[in-house]
């Protein structure tokens, strides 16, 4: 199940452009595209003639024409033309879903259309932040979308999974000193590895004199997970909150169901140094690329044997605890959102 009421990422800005592209949101097809006003629309995928997916037409002006017989739609899903004759049937509409361009990404609203609020959209000023240089990507997994969850917020795994980029020394990820947090809308952790050595990636990116202090940071909210890490040499004030001059990565992580066993993975990396030399950044992000693709060997992997048996029991261990209570979080909005669907019919 999925919480409706949220806004979700749909695409990468750079993706969506004036050729519709098709993708299926919590369960229902969707196509998206850009209207001549540089505005992002988003439609059901399903003409209402003949059920042709509109993502097989092309953009006219501000609206979409299917590419079967021709039927023309606005953004708000109302077919504004049936050629080879003047009246336009009544019902002939299709679902429109609200959506909102805002830092480098495009955001959906899946749920009750009259609840979309775009102050309730996170704020994530490194996108447009000039001391601060990013790139992104979308993954496609095979998995459910938890799964992602949990990976993003048990960061214990990457001393093993990503040993040859973030990860380095496993024990030290294992020993971390770790604090998980509930906040008014999701939960926050905060992972300290004192004294440990730069892993891979960031020695290959910042000149560390020799052991560092590192911290890793997450804020979980439904719909997206941002995890800000970096490393400082020893004793130079990590802890203490003088961070802007040591090595830092921000990462933003939008998960989004597509069904109950395919997940849209949506992220972007950025960095705080040498932001003016692009050959950095593209640098960086191959070795997030790396690391996210090891990712998805795993999580689809570990689906694959709970598909196998669902309801095998699991343990949890001490790092299970921010991912723990993220279900929780899922769970309680979920539970919210069906009393009130069922509130509203019984009234």
């Amino acid at each position: 199940m999925f919480i409706r009421n949220c806004w979700y990422a749909a695409g990468l800005s750079q993706e969506i452009t004036s050729r519709p592209l098709a993708r299926t949101l919590l369960n229902e097809p969707v196509v998206l595209y850009r209207q001549a006003d540089g505005n992002v629309a988003a439609l059901e995928d399903r003409c209402c003639h003949r059920a042709l997916p509109l993502a097989h037409g092309e953009v006219i002006g501000d609206t979409l024409q299917c590419g079967y017989h021709g039927l023309r739609f606005d953004r708000n899903g109302v077919c504004v033309k049936v050629p080879g004759q003047q009246t336009i049937p009544s019902k002939a509409k299709v679902k429109s879903y609200p959506v909102f361009e805002k830092d480098s990404l495009i955001w959906i609203w899946m749920g009750r259309p009259e609840e979309a609020d775009t102050a309730q959209i996170i704020n994530y000023p490194w996108h447009r932040d000039p001391s601060w240089a990013f790139k992104g990507k979308c993954n496609v997994i095979d998995t459910h979308y938890q799964l992602l969850y949990d990976n993003l917020l048990d960061l214990t795994h990457v001393g093993y999974v990503h040993k040859h980029t973030i990860g380095g020394d496993a024990e030290s990820h294992s020993n971390a000193e770790m604090h998980t947090t509930r906040t008014e809308n999701g939960v926050h952790v905060i992972r300290w590895l004192r004294d440990s050595n730069p892993p891979p990636t960031y020695a290959k990116a910042y000149p560390f004199k020799g052991k560092v202090d590192r911290w890793i940071e997450i804020d979980f909210t439904p719909g997206t997970v941002q995890i800000f890490a970096g490393a400082k040499d020893v004793n130079t004030g990590a802890y203490e909150g003088r961070r802007d001059d040591g090595f830092g990565l921000r990462t933003l992580h939008a998960v989004t169901p597509s069904t109950n066993s395919r997940t849209f993975y949506f992220w972007t990396v950025a960095h705080n140094f040498n932001v003016d030399q692009p050959t950095v950044t593209d640098r960086v992000f191959e070795q997030m690329d790396a690391t996210f693709q090891e990712d998805k060997i795993i999580l689809e992997s570990q689906y694959q044997r709970l598909h196998q048996d669902p309801h095998r029991e699991l343990i949890d261990i001490a790092s299970d605890a921010g991912a723990i209570q993220a279900r929780r979080v899922i769970a309680a909005r979920i539970a919210r959102e069906q009393d009130s669907a069922t509130a509203a019919e019984l009234a």
